[in-house]
């Protein structure tokens, strides 16, 4: 009797994947660089389920009674908050990671929809300026193009002191993306790989960071809301600090969030997720008694209206979104399907933001590449999804009966899993079980 070949069987510490990048490293001999955000799965929003009103809760008609999506941010000290129409802003990307039609793009699609957009590393263009009604410095360890006129043109300032998708450790800008401009602003040579810092040179502590943001209220007179931004790692212990510290509004970037370049192990493997980050940042506040008190903005792959209802709920005051904000903008879009090849990658699997040669023109400083995003037509793009995100927010708060978006609360959510409903810190459908509690909801 003839018998057939043995079935093959991947290995499962040793999968191809992981056989092609221990090749990779053996011929090279250097990291693995890319942008975009983590691919592995992790506990997300998708795990939670809102319950919505029945019997014993009352929902709103959505074509007769209002829910509102107005959220001020910067209440605690600033003497000018920033008011927003929606609880969606836009989260800082770099002028260098970006090119100047997508940061221009950014500006008029947030000045249309009533909400914010932020500079990013590498200080602020005229563009940017000009599209943005209102805009967001931001202050970063590198201190690149960081001057005061334009602290003074801004209308809040933002402390970056880590990044959810790589806490700890600081960005990369390969030499083919600085171009003169870019170089100009922050005073590098041309076509060098730049790395930033990952930690401030002016402070290295909480008390040293009070300084700091004090003397930014000074030179603006106290004016502008200052924020500080952590990638998630510690919440329990950092979201305390930067409330000491003197923050108007906390940012707390999850490890699904993106970036325009890294090493691929911070991606995958630093940082925690979203989800678990935002119920302890939550939890830290609400024993300061300072929740709703110093704002907090939530980011790290969101994507839909349902994920932005589903961190209101879990007790943020708003949402950043940066790669959602890219794809609306045309970022793995199917076309120039040559030029996708030519990076060795298909729309849909593309994560060469840090190559500059993004076909879709988004993270590129190349000007034949830029001229296809046009900057109106990319932020009416932006424009639409923002608004479809923002109804499907309200419809979800509808039919769990709140007349705000931000009266939305753990008590309407239930976890599909065991590792979301310890994260979250709600139930498992159907029980009354919160994993690592009593057996009971309220335990």
């Amino acid at each position: 009797m003839t018998v057939g070949p043995r079935s093959l069987r991947p290995s499962a510490l040793f999968p191809p994947e992981v056989l092609q990048e221990i090749h990779r490293a053996a011929n090279e001999g250097v990291y693995a660089i890319r942008g975009f955000g983590a691919k592995r799965a992790l506990p997300h929003f998708d795990d939670l389920l809102f319950l919505g009103a029945s019997m014993s809760r009352y929902p709103l008609e959505g074509y007769r009674e209002r829910c509102d999506t107005n959220v001020a941010l910067g209440t605690r000290f600033a003497k000018r908050p920033i008011e927003l129409k929606t609880p969606i802003t836009f989260a800082g990307m770099s002028f260098g990671a970006l090119g100047t039609h997508a940061k221009e793009a950014l500006g008029r699609a947030a000045t249309a929809l009533g909400t914010t957009t932020t500079t990013g590393d590498g200080g602020m263009t005229d563009e940017e300026r000009r599209a943005s009604k209102t805009l967001v410095y931001q202050v970063l360890p590198s201190r690149y193009g960081l001057n005061p006129d334009d602290l003074r043109r801004c209308d809040a300032i933002e402390v970056v002191v880590g990044q959810g998708a790589k806490p700890g450790g600081g960005g990369v800008l390969l030499g083919q993306k600085v171009t003169e401009r870019v170089a100009g602003m922050r005073t590098l040579p041309v076509g060098i790989d730049q790395r930033s810092a990952s930690r401030h040179p002016d402070w290295t502590g909480p008390d040293d960071l009070t300084i700091k943001i004090e003397e930014l209220r000074e030179i603006t007179d106290w004016e502008k809301p200052i924020y500080v931004k952590v990638g998630a790692s510690r919440p329990k212990y950092d979201i305390p600090l930067a409330v000491k510290a003197g923050a108007d509004v906390i940012v707390l970037d999850g490890m699904q969030g993106g970036t325009a370049a890294t090493q691929d192990v911070f991606i995958e493997h630093v940082g925690i997720p979203t989800l678990a980050a935002l119920r302890e940042a939550v939890d830290a506040l609400q024993e300061l008694d300072m929740h709703r008190k110093v704002q907090l903005i939530i980011s790290g792959g969101i994507r839909t209206g349902a994920d932005v209802a589903k961190a209101l709920a879990l007790g943020a005051d708003a949402v950043a979104i940066g790669t959602a904000a890219l794809v609306a903008l045309g970022c793995n879009k199917t076309a120039y399907l040559e030029d996708y090849r030519a990076l060795g990658t298909e729309p849909g699997y593309c994560h060469h933001c840090h190559t500059g040669r993004c076909p879709v023109g988004v993270t590129t400083q190349d000007p034949t590449l830029e001229a296809r995003l046009n900057p109106e037509q990319g932020a009416r793009w932006l424009k639409n999804y923002v608004t479809v995100m923002t109804l499907e927010a309200q419809t979800i708060a509808r039919a769990n009966g709140k007349s705000h978006v931000l009266n939305l609360e753990p008590e309407d959510l239930v976890a599909l899993t065991v590792e979301a409903a310890a994260m979250a810190r709600v139930p498992l459908a159907g029980t009354d079980w919160i994993p690592g509690r009593s057996g009971r909801r309220d335990g």
